[in-house]
């Protein structure tokens, strides 16, 4: 990849994009994690303003101690970056109180998992209209296209997605290129959904390399037979969380009335 010359199109492509669209900047919610500190930083990159929220909801103090040194980073590095920090615990708790109860706690992880997601979306959302921003995505090619690891109306509802068209082995090089801090770089991917460090390899069964791979077999119009051991394993992972998250992935379903019935 010519790292620098990607840089430039997508910081070029911002710019265009918001210039177009006469927004002022972007708003990104920063997690400690290589996508958001890769995005902030591209978005930081076009001179515009950017707002960089972190939203804590019962999270790992080490992910809330990278994403702090990120935005300390970015703002020793760029003057249009401002900062706000929005505790949205009490926010989910008072939610998760206002539930209906249920038998079993561990039935609802997930629904909750997701909750946080789109509470943090909302939250963009909120500065964006406050201040005419755009809510910039941080989801790659494998998260977006691929496995659709991602939550729908959550992390996945955003205005724009500068990276998405990055495989996760490219952010790493760009965030390499870009100086991003190291502790980002060498630090597990994970969602942040959960208020632990499981990482995303955890949820999924396979690396990001590994997703990689399979993504390329596919396009290749492999199958199982083609595999077998650890190779078939990876293979059936990435296609039954493609299958199974494609309603993310494509457009909504619209009920298309007949002509002749309207």
């Amino acid at each position: 990849m010519q790292t620098e010359k990607v840089v430039n199109h997508i910081v070029n492509w911002l710019k265009d994009y918001a210039n177009n669209a006469k927004i002022n900047g972007f708003v990104i919610g920063v997690s400690g994690g290589i996508d958001s500190a890769v995005t902030s930083t591209l978005c930081a990159k076009t001179g515009l303003d950017v707002l960089v929220l972190e939203m804590p909801i019962h999270q790992a103090q080490s992910q809330v101690n990278r994403a702090i040194n990120h935005v300390n980073w970015l703002q020793s590095n760029y003057t249009n970056v401002l900062m706000t920090q929005v505790n949205l615990t009490p926010v989910f708790d008072s939610l998760v109180q206002a539930l209906p109860s249920v038998k079993n706690e561990e039935d609802r992880f997930m629904s909750l998992a997701n909750t946080r997601a789109r509470l943090r979306m909302t939250t963009l959302y909120y500065f964006a209209a406050l201040h005419n921003y755009l809510v910039a995505g941080t989801g790659n090619k494998v998260e977006d296209f691929g496995v659709g690891f991602y939550t729908k109306y959550g992390d996945g509802g955003v205005d724009l997605s500068p990276i998405a068209d990055l495989l996760k082995t490219e952010v790493y090089e760009i965030a390499k290129y870009l100086g991003i801090n190291q502790d980002i770089i060498d630090a597990q991917p994970t969602d942040g959904l959960w208020g632990d460090d499981r990482t995303d390899e955890d949820q999924i069964g396979a690396s990001y390399p590994e997703l990689e791979w399979a993504m390329a077999m596919v396009e290749k119009g492999k199958s199982e037979a083609d595999f077998s051991g650890r190779e078939l394993e990876v293979f059936k992972i990435y296609t039954r969380y493609n299958r199974n998250n494609k309603h993310k992935m494509v457009p909504i379903p619209v009920c298309e009335i007949p002509e002749n019935l309207k």
